[in-house]
């Protein structure tokens, strides 16, 4: 659907898009799981930017191969990223939790912070299947009771709405 403004002169201009799927084609849902698992492997292609300033920085490989290798590595994690859809990509994913922590290697102190990273991944693996299996659960009763399901579905039951606070 389009939307066609008019300019100041009254004259009618070009109409804008809104966002909306291509006709017969719904918009595919995330799963938590794959929301955050995303969204851990995207940040950590941030983290490896500041790590190959740092390689380079401290002149511990040569800035080609730094680079390169530092490049590469955000290429693959921002792919990574996208993969994580579909259960080979989830696999993929802890792949590049293990190459994470080989980065101490060049940066010992990778370690650490690829610990910490690995702890914040498995935490989304685990809590994003719970929530997923719960979203599966309401799903399946919301059908079998022939209720329409509501658009924020996904939220936290326990957080109150803006409407309950007093």
């Amino acid at each position: 659907m389009e939307t066609v403004t008019n300019n100041a002169a009254g004259a009618e201009a070009v109409p804008e898009p809104t966002a909306q799927p291509a006709p017969g084609r719904s918009k595919r849902q995330r799963s938590v799981t794959e929301t955050l698992l995303s969204i851990v492997l995207t940040l950590e292609a941030v983290l490896v930017f500041f790590v190959t300033l740092v390689v380079f920085g401290l002149d511990i490989t040569p800035p080609a191969v730094a680079f390169a290798g530092g490049g590469a590595l955000i290429v693959v994690l921002v792919l990574g990223a996208r993969f994580v859809r579909w259960p080979w990509g989830v696999w993929f994913g802890w792949v590049l939790q293990l190459l994470i922590v080989a980065t101490g290697i060049l940066v010992p102190l990778m370690y650490l912070i690829a610990a910490m990273f690995l702890a914040i991944w498995i935490y989304c693996f685990v809590r994003g299947r719970q929530i997923d299996r719960r979203n599966a659960i309401i799903e399946t009763q919301m059908r079998e009771d022939n209720l329409e399901l509501p658009a924020d579905h996904t939220e936290n039951p326990n957080r109150p709405n803006q409407g309950d606070t007093p």
